[in-house]
């Protein structure tokens, strides 16, 4: 059991700790051990309302740290920090990650390849229909479909992409061991099988209203874009849609009737600027994931070293500047520099001038 890991858990269970003061804690005390035996005043000093802090020392007094990540993981449920290496990298990219996630099922490095389609519950036969084939499109290519588990567009999207022999990743804003909505249980059994059921809320979270707004962000965040399939004025997909724009991520949304309720949200995104998704391959080519197979294969391919491995990871067949790669390693100009010379040679990138590298589509 990792010491470490069960203070981040205790935190994650104190309501009003979420992920702004939850870095507060970290940046103040520098180790959550230290934090989670501090004193009362300590915690005040370091910048949290009263109410948190007042709602973490009456926790703390009734739980065991050990007794409680135990009984997680005798429910079969893994544990990821912003400190673990399997910790999504697309996800940890964004602003105000989640400190914790609870995961039933399993993360690969296939999921770095995944693309959210979200809408109403309320869908239409053309929804479903376009949700449909473009799960069935995506997840036949390789992609990992993200979506929330909710009925109308998430569960089918789910569906479909399981039925294409695909993966697929539920974010719930509930713990991962309260199903909602209940019919769905069946579905997220099979979604831990073939891919993850997953969530920043501690286990027991019950599905309330206001935890799903903020859920959506990390549906948007697991993901390299967001398809808005059919959404009303008010629908929540609109608010992935919103967080997917401001963490620097590509939204698609399927064009429909100007006088179904249905798709006002989605044209008003396509006037908005959002790409207009006709066909799922508007995806691929947008994304440039035309050769998603080839991608995968390129970061598998001949990595000498975990410098080589890590720089795999980052790029693809679209250009990168020398900068952007080292921004995304966290390595010095000169060891990428080195690293991109030996990986020429071997084949694996090629310099396309200006500084900019890209992953070769074919390997001698």
């Amino acid at each position: 059991m990792s010491d470490e890991k069960k203070y981040w858990i205790g935190f994650n269970l104190v309501r009003g700790i979420g992920s702004v003061r939850f870095q507060q804690i970290k940046n103040y005390f520098g180790d959550l051990s230290v934090a989670w035996n501090a004193p009362g005043e300590s915690f005040k000093q370091a910048g949290l309302p009263g109410r948190a802090v007042t709602n973490f020392l009456k926790l703390r007094k009734q739980i065991d740290l050990d007794k409680v990540y135990e009984s997680i993981l005798e429910k079969d449920i893994k544990v990821l920090t912003l400190l673990d290496d399997d910790y999504p990298r697309l996800l940890k990219e964004i602003d105000q990650s989640p400190p914790v996630i609870y995961v039933k099922g399993a993360l690969t490095p296939a999921d770095e390849f995944a693309i959210a389609i979200v809408g109403t519950r309320r869908v239409s036969e053309y929804g479903q229909q376009i949700t449909r084939d473009t799960s069935i499109f995506l997840a036949g290519h390789g992609l990992t479909i993200v979506s929330g588990l909710a009925r109308g567009v998430d569960g089918i999207a789910h569906r479909h992409a399981l039925e294409a022999g695909g993966r697929t990743i539920a974010v719930l804003g509930s713990g991962v061991d309260v199903i909602y909505p209940p019919e769905h249980r069946k579905l997220a059994e099979a979604i831990s099988e073939n891919g993850a059921v997953i969530s920043d809320y501690p286990l027991g979270t019950q599905p309330e209203g206001v935890n799903f707004p903020p859920r959506n962000r990390i549906i948007s965040g697991l993901s390299l874009g967001t398809i808005v399939v059919e959404a009303g004025d008010r629908s929540g997909a609109l608010i992935t849609a919103d967080f997917a724009l401001e963490q620097g991520r590509d939204v698609f949304a399927v064009p429909g009737n100007v006088l179904s309720p249905a798709s006002r949200g989605t044209n008003r995104l396509i006037q908005n600027g959002a790409y207009a998704m006709v066909s799922p391959q508007d995806v691929l080519d947008v994304l440039n994931l035309s050769e998603l197979e080839s991608i995968k294969t390129a970061r598998q391919v001949l990595p000498a070293d975990k410098t080589e491995a890590r720089i795999l990871q980052v790029m693809n067949f679209e250009p990168m500047h020398i900068d952007e790669i080292c921004n995304e390693v966290s390595l010095s100009v000169d060891k990428v520099s080195a690293a991109l010379t030996m990986m020429e040679l071997k084949g694996l990138v090629q310099h396309v001038g200006a500084m900019r590298y890209a992953v070769v589509r074919e390997f001698s």
